[in-house]
């Protein structure tokens, strides 16, 4: 069974979440940028879901779901330039000081996008 995270139990049970937008440094390509619009945005859902009176358990596991995956596209994506390397490290940097980025597939995500770039 897999550990429980501090992400699956906001998603069961819809405890509070701080959400705090780091918008993609404007010198990034535009591909970045609109990656971390999409996290930002799929964050910002989950966010007002698990706050939602009445949500369901599965209104937030389909909500933790997108921005799971939107998190891994930033992860995914291999950013080649210079430019899109910092803003994707500041990026996952401020994600991860919120206690977000604990999962293994987030790491090897990562991993794999430095072997892609």
């Amino acid at each position: 069974m897999p550990a429980i995270t501090r992400r699956t139990l906001l998603a069961l049970t819809g405890a509070a979440v701080a959400v705090n937008p780091v918008s993609a440094d404007t010198r990034a390509s535009p591909e970045l940028q609109a990656l971390i619009a999409a996290h930002e945005a799929a964050y910002a859902a989950f966010h007002r879901v698990v706050h939602r009176a009445g949500s369901s358990r599965d209104d937030r596991e389909r909500a933790d779901g997108v921005e799971q995956e939107a998190l891994l596209a930033v992860c995914s994506y291999p950013a080649i330039g210079r430019d899109d390397r910092r803003a994707k490290a500041k990026y996952l940097l401020a994600v991860e000081a919120r206690g977000e980025l604990d999962l293994q597939e987030h790491m090897q995500a990562i991993l794999r996008s430095i072997m892609r770039g």
